[in-house]
């Protein structure tokens, strides 16, 4: 630790100083009666004072947590001599706040004494954080001096999305040939019935339908429709965002990404991540708990990194995208490296809706003729962007933070089921 000199120390200094500067010039001995206790004193601090011995350690009382709940924090302080003074402080960063005890704070720790701090921080972002750096300064009795130092017992812990609960999916124009919990439209083995057809030579016995058989006096069976799984890939545009005080656009993308990959996993399907952006992150299409943990986990490392390079479709890895796989991208739409990226997506076959995460509510209108205009205008290219990929057979659902996400997802399952009819 650092030591430095407190003002006491000074102080006392310099009366002893004056006292016997005035001794020698006024020639009166009295002068240094006067300062002799003060003398004492800086000596005594001098000789005995020494630099404060103890122990700190920090625990979490957990790795992972979600937003808005709580966690603990516990430092325990043991002292190898007395220590008359200690100040600790411990750095938080934003996404933290403490609900329960307090930082700064100053206490006395007496001989081989043992004291336990503890507080309560409650989650207000997700986020991967680190907490530990511990500020320390400690006085010594007579206060003439002050140690000041960093512990470094830094612990890392992260903060989980809070993910929506969502009754309805958006189901996939085709599935995978591997089994699963979605019902293919095909027909084939399977436990949902799909019709009835005649019996033909090699059809096994346990799918003929008796009572349809006794009613038209001739053998007819079963047909089903097979139990498949979807590839869903989770497109997180990470462009640019639109920011408003302590949230933003890119903040709502990671927590529908992060419901949405949550929801498709419960149900056993392949879920892959594409974070595209001034960098590319990717997690190739799998299932189970492990695979959300991966996800999760690369969705805490997302941020805006500026860039000014062009970046299109070719950039990512062709196993990243495997065919008939659904593609859902969380966009603000506010780039156009990423417009025309989706655009190509189509165009190459894939099934891709877009789910819009609306910059409206993180900007308004400035006061005047022109900027209401300008404003207008910005409102009308949203829509005629929207129209752009509408064309294309591309549902849009513009989402607005406060707005369920299950309500934009049905809006997507609408759009496909009114396209599907029109086609037919």
């Amino acid at each position: 630790m650092r030591r430095t000199a407190a003002p006491k120390l000074g102080a006392y200094a310099g009366l002893g100083a004056l006292g016997l500067l005035a001794s020698l010039v006024l020639a009166r001995p009295e002068f240094v009666a006067i300062a002799a206790p003060f003398l004492l004193v800086l000596f005594a601090g001098l000789a005995f004072t020494g630099e404060p011995d103890f122990l700190v350690s920090l625990e979490i009382d957990r790795e992972r947590a979600v937003e808005g709940d709580e966690i603990g924090v516990t430092i325990e302080l043991e002292a190898r001599q007395p220590i008359e003074r200690l100040e600790l402080h411990i750095p938080l960063p934003d996404g933290l706040e403490i609900v329960d005890g307090a930082s700064p704070l100053t206490l006395r720790l007496g001989l081989v004494e043992e004291r336990t701090i503890e507080l309560k921080l409650r989650c207000k972002r997700w986020g991967a954080y680190v907490i530990g750096d511990l500020l320390l300064r400690a006085h010594d009795s007579l206060d003439l001096y002050a140690y000041e130092g960093t512990l470094d017992r830094r612990t890392p812990f992260k903060v989980y999305p809070r993910a929506e609960a969502l009754r309805s999916l958006v189901f996939p124009l085709e599935t995978q040939v591997f089994t699963g919990n979605q019902v293919a439209r095909t027909k084939g083995e399977g436990i949902e019935f799909a019709d009835l057809r005649q019996y033909e030579p090699g059809d096994a016995l346990r799918r003929i339908n008796w009572r349809a058989s006794a009613r038209r006096t001739e053998l007819w069976v079963n047909e089903e429709h097979p139990e498949r799984n979807t590839d869903v890939i989770v497109f997180l545009d990470t462009f640019v965002e639109a920011r408003h005080e302590e949230t933003s656009t890119l903040d709502e993308a990671v927590r529908a990404a992060a419901t949405i990959a949550d929801r498709y996993l419960e149900r056993k399907d392949r879920v892959g991540l594409v974070s595209f952006g001034g960098y590319l992150n990717w997690l190739l299409p799998s299932s189970g708990l492990v695979q959300l943990y991966r996800i999760v986990d690369s969705l805490l490392d997302t941020e805006i990194i500026l860039s000014y390079a062009w970046k299109d479709v070719s950039v990512i890895p062709a196993r990243t995208l495997p065919p008939k796989a659904l593609i859902l991208a969380v966009s603000p739409l506010l780039d156009e490296r990423a417009v025309t990226t989706l655009i190509d997506l189509r165009a190459r076959g894939f099934d891709l809706a877009v789910i819009e995460v609306s910059p409206i509510p993180f900007a308004s209108a400035a006061k005047g003729e022109r900027e209401e205009l300008a404003w207008r205008l910005w409102g009308l290219q949203r829509e005629a962007l929207r129209g752009r990929y509408e064309r294309v057979g591309v549902p849009v659902v513009e989402w607005q933070r406060g707005v369920p996400l299950e309500a934009a997802l049905a809006e997507v399952g609408a759009f496909r089921r009114q396209a599907r009819l029109a086609r037919a």
